[in-house]
Parts: structure tokens; C-alpha cells; sequence
């Protein structure tokens, strides 16, 4: 199994080999030409966008400056829209319902790293999806973690930082993030 393949099957994978260094380095390309393109050249910025995340709906937005690891393992639905400043760590994939809407700097997490420490002196992680079900809001500076699956119509508040999973119409803030009301 290749470390690529690892990485997708939420094994634990060496972060250092070369198939992943090469998958990191064409993101970084493509976020390069992403993040510059000038605020008149959609064209640009969409063929640039496109390359890092195949299948992107051409309903989706991407607000510049974006972050992340690879691209490839982000799937975003019709419609979503996603804020300036967001950081995608999507080794583990990251899947985001349609109509979702994703405020500034938050971040979408899902490395994972060993809890033994000599253990995290080696160059591996693994990756745990995170998946943001339709209509959801995460408003701005919200942290999701690793392996976190957000349902369907939820509002994630301002700065919270979720742990675990947020069913579906709920309302959560805090650190870590609390259900505070069901809003159906």
C-alpha cells in the first residue's frame, strides 16, 4: 500500500515520503497561482482552484487567501461558500455539504498524531475525516478536529472549537463546542 494510499485509508502514513512531499508541493503550486490572482482574473483563480480540488462545482467559492494541504481530498457540494483566510489540513478528507457556508479563518483539521511521544519523533500522522453535512454555518475562527462530523443545518458560533460530533439543527459554541439549543 502506498503512503498516498495510507493516507487515504486513515492509516497511519509517512508524512516525509516522497508521493506525499509531491502532493503538498502541487498544492502549494496551485495555491500560489490561487492566492495571487489579481481580484479581476476569475478565470485564473477558478483554473488554479479546479487543479487543487478536482470536481469543485462551479457553484462553490473559495474566498482568497486559502490553505491546505493537498486539495485532492476535499469535496465541497453545490453552492458552499468558503470564507478568506480558511485552513483546510485535509489529509484525512474533508467533505462539506451543499448550500454550507464557512466563515473567515476557521480551520478544518484533520491530522492526527501519535499520543506516545517517542512515537511522534517519526515523521507519521494519520487522518481523520471531517464531514460538514448541507446548510450548515460555521461562523468565523471556528476549529473543527479530527474525525468530527457535523450534521445536516447546524450553526457552529464564533470561535468555537468542536471536538466531537454536532447533530443535525443543532446550535453549538464554546471551547469545546456545546449543543446550546436544537433550532428544529
Amino acid at each position: 500500500m502506498s503512503e498516498l494510499d495510507k493516507m487515504g485509508s486513515g492509516a497511519y502514513y509517512d508524512f516525509s515520503a516522497p508521493e506525499i512531499m509531491d502532493s503538498i508541493r502541487h498544492a502549494r503550486r496551485c495555491l500560489e497561482r490561487f492566492n495571487r490572482a489579481g481580484a479581476d482574473d476569475e478565470p485564473a483563480r477558478r483554473e488554479a482552484l479546479g487543479e487543487l480540488i478536482p470536481g469543485i462545482p462551479a457553484s462553490a467559492t473559495v474566498v482568497p487567501p486559502f490553505f491546505c494541504d493537498h486539495g485532492h481530498p476535499i469535496r465541497l457540494g453545490e453552492g458552499v461558500f468558503v470564507n478568506t483566510g480558511c485552513t483546510f489540513l485535509d489529509s484525512g478528507g474533508i467533505t462539506v455539504g451543499a448550500r454550507t457556508l464557512i466563515g473567515p479563518d476557521c480551520r478544518l483539521l484533520t491530522p492526527e498524531h501519535p499520543i506516545d511521544s517517542v512515537a511522534r519523533r517519526r515523521p507519521i500522522e494519520r487522518g481523520r475525516a471531517i464531514t460538514i453535512g448541507e446548510d450548515c454555518w460555521l461562523c468565523g475562527g471556528v476549529t473543527v478536529c479530527p474525525g468530527v462530523r457535523i450534521g445536516d443545518r447546524a450553526v457552529v458560533a464564533a470561535g468555537s472549537v468542536v471536538t466531537r460530533d454536532v447533530p443535525d439543527d443543532a446550535l453549538v459554541a464554546g471551547n469545546p463546542a456545546v449543543v446550546k439549543r436544537m433550532l428544529r
